[in-house]
């Protein structure tokens, strides 16, 4: 038993390195390493690395450069897609809260009318035809559509904005 490093150390590592252990070595430097603590340990432990790494190298098969090119570019896809349109939800969100605003002022102005407006709506989808007359009025008694239609368009005028702005590509 020595105490430094055993001399035939190196020639064990040397044909460990080039997998021919036990089989190309000389019958005298098998007899040391039997002998050996050092070596032995040393053929040991390399031995066991070594059928580890081809175990985990059959295990896990190399995935192909195209799969991985085309998944790469799935990511960045999907990435640019959720960028472009979280600034269209949040136009969406926009108009259906302006959409809501006027519903309620609409329903908060006509409610200090009475219950009437919604007799007079109800005789107005009733008609075959609708009378231009009773859909504009010239007076400010009865329906005040006069109010929603501007309303509405220029809701759609703020929606095709925010659309825009939220989709153009200049930042």
């Amino acid at each position: 038993m020595t105490l430094g490093p055993c001399p035939h150390e190196k020639e064990i590592a040397a044909l460990l390195a080039g997998g021919q252990w036990p089989q190309a070595a000389p019958a005298d430097l098998r007899a040391h390493a039997a002998t050996c603590r050092s070596c032995a340990e040393l053929a040991l432990v390399t031995t066991a690395f070594r059928s580890a790494r081809t175990t985990a190298a059959a295990a896990a098969p190399l995935v192909s450069p195209g799969i991985l090119w085309w998944r790469a570019q799935l990511r960045r896809r999907n990435a640019a897609i959720e960028r472009v349109t979280r600034p269209i939800l949040g136009a969406q969100i926009f108009a259906l809260l302006i959409c809501f605003v006027v519903a309620v002022g609409f329903s908060v102005s006509h409610a200090a009318q009475g219950i009437g407006w919604i007799s007079d709506l109800t005789q107005l989808i009733r008609l075959p035809s609708i009378d231009m007359a009773k859909l504009w009025p010239s007076s400010t008694q009865g329906s005040a559509l006069w109010v929603l239609v501007p309303l509405a368009a220029m809701l759609a005028l703020l929606g095709g904005v925010a659309v825009y702005l939220a989709s153009s590509e200049e930042r």
